[in-house]
């Protein structure tokens, strides 16, 4: 299901930005695609455990379909 994809998307985030000397609290922004709508709040509960104080500005994206085989896709933009 997407919300084990989601998970491990955040834990690999978190480590690339960390590698690049910043971390999930410098997160301004996060969008999420998702290929069903219905994962709303499932990824809410997941999104909850990364960004529970402050949360960033974030945007859900439901996607019908894109040419590769993935359910979630996820960008951010941080400060260093």
């Amino acid at each position: 299901m997407c919300c084990g994809r989601l998970d491990r998307s955040l834990k690999a985030l978190k480590h690339c930005l960390e590698a690049a000397g910043t971390s999930l609290e410098n997160v301004v922004m996060v969008r999420i695609y998702a290929v069903n709508s219905g994962f709303y709040n499932a990824i809410n509960r997941v999104y909850g455990k990364y960004f529970s104080v402050n949360p960033p500005a974030r945007t859900f994206v439901p996607v019908a379909s894109w040419p590769m085989e993935f359910d979630i896709e996820i960008e951010c933009v941080a400060t260093a």
